[in-house]
């Protein structure tokens, strides 16, 4: 086996069994399900105000959407200040499809 597919394949993430149900207890909800798509649709991260503009939801319901999402391990938030910014992780999103693909 190459270096890089040696590193390629260390640095995959492997789930539990509870991050597989933390996931699929998020992706659940129809409207986790569309905030992930967007989100992933960025390049980079997508604003939380950006967000908030595609959703017309209190900001108390999307932020708990938004927890669910990170406490799944589905995105990652970076906090400037008072501002968010969320970013898919593709690595966890592969992650969980294939433990899905294992059963």
């Amino acid at each position: 086996m190459s270096a890089s597919k040696r590193t390629e394949a260390e640095q995959r993430v492997k789930l539990t069994d509870e991050q597989v149900h933390l996931i699929a207890k998020a992706l659940a909800d129809p409207r986790r399900y569309e905030l992930l798509r967007q989100i992933g649709s960025c390049e980079n991260s997508m604003p939380c105000a950006a967000i908030h503009e595609l959703h017309p939801v209190s900001a108390a319901t999307l932020s708990h959407h938004m927890k669910e999402l990170e406490t799944a391990g589905l995105v990652r938030a970076m906090r400037e200040g008072k501002f968010v910014s969320y970013t898919l992780r593709r690595d966890v999103l592969q992650a969980y499809t294939d433990a899905l693909a294992e059963i």
